[in-house]
């Protein structure tokens, strides 16, 4: 018994270390990964550990310090990114951010290369919006505390929200009907929104896009 509580104190010292992690993560401690896996299962249950979505965690402690700091907003922009790669931070998340949606959203929303899917766990609603691989771009590495965020630009945020939904923008009045604040966009978004609305390609987004102006 004495023997288990020290495997599992290790365990847990250096799972405490980490942003994310699975039992591949913890293989340097040499425990077998049934192990591993049979302690991260008792702990989540426990609520020592947050489980993100399969094969992912967290520690409650981790989560603690990083509210302690001020910055577990950073940590959940870090995280979306790892729930479901490879993506980037978008759409209506990225939209409301620089003002130019008035309603809160409810969901953590991005842009994936994979199936579009959904996670919920105690952060969120992680919600992940598959888009053809010639539109996965547009966004930066945005540096927040010690976290690396996947985050798109402002054009592209919108681009990829409009893109979207542009088959139910079928004239200028269900574009109006988003409430979009234009004011916030400057004539350098909109050149670089024009760039993304011709990689696209369509004649609706071109459409869309005049109706913007």
């Amino acid at each position: 018994m004495r023997n288990d509580e020290i495997r599992t104190k290790k365990i847990l010292k250096l799972a405490e270390t980490l942003p994310s992690f699975g039992a591949a993560d913890l293989a340097p401690l040499g425990e077998k990964p049934t192990y591993l896996n049979i302690i991260l299962s008792r702990y989540a249950k426990r609520g020592a550990l947050l489980h993100l979505r399969k094969n992912l965690y967290v520690t409650k402690a981790y989560l603690d310090n990083a509210e302690k700091k001020g910055v577990y907003s950073d940590y959940v922009e870090f995280i979306a990114n790892k729930i479901y790669s490879p993506s980037y931070l978008s759409l209506d998340y990225v939209l409301h951010e620089h003002n130019m949606l008035t309603d809160v959203p409810r969901n953590i929303t991005s842009v994936a290369l994979r199936k579009t899917d959904s996670f919920s766990n105690e952060l969120g609603t992680f919600i992940y919006h598959k888009i053809k691989e010639e539109l996965f771009n547009g966004f930066n590495v945005v540096k927040k505390s010690n976290f690396s965020i996947l985050k798109a630009s402002k054009a592209k945020a919108l681009l990829d929200f409009l893109y979207f939904r542009k088959r139910l923008l079928v004239d200028k009045d269900a574009v109006e009907e988003l409430r979009l604040n234009m004011d916030e966009f400057s004539k350098n978004d909109f050149r670089e929104l024009e760039g993304y609305v011709e990689k696209e390609g369509s004649s609706r987004m071109r459409e869309i896009f005049n109706w913007l102006k």
